[in-house]
């Protein structure tokens, strides 16, 4: 008979056998926010007059279920969504060698550091404009990954991945046709730059990656979502196998002594089968931050200043067309990315040809815990 051990770490309580064979971790999170005059970001020029609607709200309420089974490099995960009643996570991970893991089942697309970074370990309260409109988000599928450790910047890691393609609870395919994705990551110091927001261990030794992803899917969707697949504006009501969707991005990360840096530049290109019409969009932002302390005795050491600039074009024919967005946060860590509290304020402008320009200023506070 096993005997087992209780303890608490980062991933929350942990039951463990005697023989290390099996684990199981269990956490959850929650996240609070206000937002002021709104709190999602403006899609439509519509959403800039529905003004004045300040919310308190529960953003997150998330149930974690992880660890291993029979041996330690047999994983699993589990993530459920507790205030919308959604399965985010469910995943099976072989992760025996460094060099060669496999992982099959649901969960968040390695496409952009981005949006594959936790919510909960965001630098900004939620993740700029252009994710919406480039994101794979969840997806259905296999993939092969690992991290080719070679000596000083010979470091690498990669992502291969084959995918229904219709999004996160998506039960079955609109056609033959398969989502394929790759990524390749270049950790040209010889160290992986974490998948989270800021740069909390204040490194001592500098990580740096450049790297590049490319995705090709042909489905009714021209987006995805936390929801499954959906339609960017003007691509309303899909048919099984109208929209052919190439896109690839460009990205860096760097950290080092508490500053914290990243940025995406993304290009899609959507066609539509029955006409084949092409649009290409586009899409970039830069982010970085920094712990103040580093440079001033008097500022508190827990204080993050960050700031990300972002832009989206959904045309790039159309030069007019452009949204734009400004924003800077103020981050206190009680104890690190899990009891954190983050104040933001952000401006945006759109622009078209063929309307005034707009612009909005928000203000979001959010208070996010684990345990």
């Amino acid at each position: 008979m096993r005997q087992s051990s209780i303890h608490h770490t980062s991933k929350g309580f942990e039951f463990m056998t005697s023989d290390g064979d099996f684990l199981l971790q269990f956490a959850g999170r929650l996240q609070f926010r206000f937002a002021s005059p709104d709190d999602q970001n403006p899609v439509t020029f519509d959403d800039f007059t529905d003004q004045n609607t300040r919310l308190f709200k529960i953003n997150r309420a998330r149930l974690k279920i992880g660890g291993h089974a029979y041996k330690p490099w047999l994983k699993y995960y589990f993530e459920y969504e507790l205030a919308q009643s959604n399965l985010l996570d469910f995943r099976i991970m072989i992760e025996k060698w460094r060099w060669l893991n496999f992982k099959f089942g649901q969960w968040k697309v390695e496409f952009t550091r981005e949006r594959f970074i936790s919510s909960g370990e965001q630098q900004m309260v939620d993740r700029s404009l252009i994710n919406r409109a480039f994101t794979l988000d969840r997806q259905q599928g296999l993939t092969l990954y690992g991290n080719l450790a070679g000596e000083g910047i010979a470091n690498f890691n990669y992502w291969v991945a084959i995918l229904t393609g219709s999004g996160r609870g998506a039960t079955s395919n609109d056609d033959s046709k398969l989502m394929y994705f790759g990524r390749v990551q270049w950790n040209f110091l010889g160290r992986e730059v974490p998948f989270e927001g800021g740069d909390l261990e204040l490194s001592q030794r500098p990580a740096a990656s450049l790297a590049i992803a490319a995705v090709t899917n042909t489905s009714p969707y021209t987006r995805f979502s936390q929801s499954g697949g959906g339609s960017l504006e003007g691509y309303e009501g899909g048919l099984p196998g109208q929209y052919t969707v190439n896109q690839f991005q460009i990205e860096t990360a760097f950290n080092f002594k508490g500053f914290s840096w990243a940025s995406e530049f993304h290009r899609k290109y959507i066609v539509n089968n029955p006409t084949n019409v092409t649009t290409d969009l586009g899409g970039y932002y830069f982010q970085a931050g920094y712990f103040m302390h580093e440079l001033l005795d008097f500022w508190p050491e827990k204080l993050e200043v960050a700031s990300r600039y972002a832009q989206y074009r959904p045309d790039l024919s159309i030069i007019e067309n452009q949204q734009n967005e400004f924003a800077v946060a103020f981050n206190y860590f009680f104890v690190g990315h899990k009891n954190k509290l983050t104040v933001e304020l952000t401006r945006f402008e759109f622009r078209d040809k063929s309307l005034t320009q707009d612009d909005e200023t928000r203000i979001r506070v959010q208070y996010d815990v684990s345990f």
